[in-house]
Order: structure tokens, then sequence, then C-alpha cells
């Protein structure tokens, strides 16, 4: 198999995780992150203010985010090397990411919505904003279910030479714990569990960022280990053979 897209897919990665943090970090609502609690007419304010600002980082998002995918799919692809009883740990993991992709694109598209009329009634902007945050920050499934099925074929991988390492695994279901508990921000106005708290907002975004810099080494090794078991298979076998 030629692995010339998989390295392609795993070096863009750094470019537009480098453009998205700059998106990340124009947006003024980021820092700090937006309270629950600001009334109407404060929200109105913030998007009046920072109207420009708010269309160039969400734009950036919008256009750069899906750039993402691929690293995802190349995921996908070395998980169906692994030697499990079938691919419905890869399949999963590819589902979970297209919604999780949709629902990044979902709160993108409120946060500019928001932004397009700052006259309009402040209740109606407060309305867009608490949807715009809610839906980034609430919807932890489908990344507890990528985790969960990245730790799930790993475990089940009976290859020789596991295509990731277990402890991988391990960090996937730490992962996946220290987010979850971001599903909680739909109940709370305040505290670590709001949308803009330690954990709901820092540690959910924390340990997703980690996690990825930790799976892009590990897909550098698993494309070369591909590779390395690609060009010595061939010659493998014809040394045993008679």
């Amino acid at each position: 198999m030629n692995t010339r897209a998989q390295w392609i897919s795993l070096w863009i990665t750094p470019f537009f995780g480098a453009v998205l943090l700059v998106a990340f970090l124009a947006f003024p609502g980021f820092w700090p992150p937006m309270s629950p609690e600001l009334s109407a007419e404060q929200v109105a304010v913030f998007y009046a203010e920072n109207s420009a600002m708010i269309r160039f980082s969400m734009i950036t998002f919008n256009l750069c985010a899906i750039m993402l995918v691929p690293f995802f799919m190349t995921i996908v692809v070395q998980m169906k090397r692994m030697a499990t009883p079938s691919h419905v740990f890869a399949y999963s993991y590819l589902a979970a990411v297209a919604t999780g992709s949709t629902l990044f694109a979902i709160a993108d598209i409120f946060w500019l919505v928001a932004a397009f009329r700052p006259e309009r009634d402040p209740e109606l902007t407060l309305l867009l904003n608490d949807m715009a945050w809610l839906i980034f920050i609430a919807p932890v499934g489908m990344l507890v279910v990528q985790n969960l099925s990245l730790a799930s074929g790993i475990y089940f991988d009976a290859r020789p030479q596991p295509v990731f390492p277990r402890w991988v695994a391990h960090l996937a279901i730490v992962s996946a714990a220290a987010m979850t508990p971001a599903a909680c921000a739909v109940i709370f106005t305040s505290g670590p569990l709001a949308w803009n708290g330690v954990i709901s907002f820092w540690c959910r975004l924390g340990s997703f960022t980690l996690f990825l810099a930790v799976m892009f080494v590990m897909l550098r090794r698993a494309i070369r280990q591909q590779e390395f078991e690609e060009a010595t298979g061939p010659a493998l076998q014809a040394a045993v053979s008679p």
C-alpha cells in the first residue's frame, strides 16, 4: 500500500492546527471564556463591539477546522490494520468524527449568525450565543466514542507488533473521562462545570489537544512501521519459500 496519502494527511495537520490556534486566540470570547451569567444587553454589546474579530475567527474555523478530518481518517486507516475480529471499532471512530465535525460547524455558524446582525433584539443574540456555546462545549459523546473505539481496537489488536502501543489505549480512556464532565455545561451557569469553567472549557480542550499531539507522534510511528512491514514482507516470504 502506498502511504503517501497518509503522510500528506499527517503533515498538513500542524499547519492547519497553527491556523486554528490563531483563530482561537483571535476570538475575544475565549480570553477569558464568556460567562453564561452575562445579561442579554452585555452579550449584545460584546457582539456589537467585536463583530469583526468574531467573523474573522469563525470564518477561519469554518474553512480550516475541516482540514483536520484527514488526520482522523489516517487513524481510521491504521485502525483497519489492527488484527481485531472486525472493523467495527474503526467504523465507529469514523462515524464519531463525522458527528463531531458537524456539531463544531453548527456552533461556528451560530456565532457567525449572532455577529451577522448585532443590532437585533438582545434576547435573540443571547439565545444564539447560548446555542453556540452549548453546542461547542456540551456534546462530548462523540469524543468519548472516538476515544473508547480507539482504545477498544488497541486492546483487541492481536498483531505480534501492535499498530499502537497499549498505553495509548489507557491514555484514550483517561482523555475520554476528562472530557465527559463537560456534558454538564447544559445545567450550570457558574463554577467549574459551566461552559466557561475550568473543567468544561479548559480541561476538555486541553485533553483533546494533548491527545491530538500524542496521536500525531503515534501515527508517524505507525506509518513507518507499516512501510517497514510492507517492504520486508515480500523479502521475508521469498527467504522462507522452498
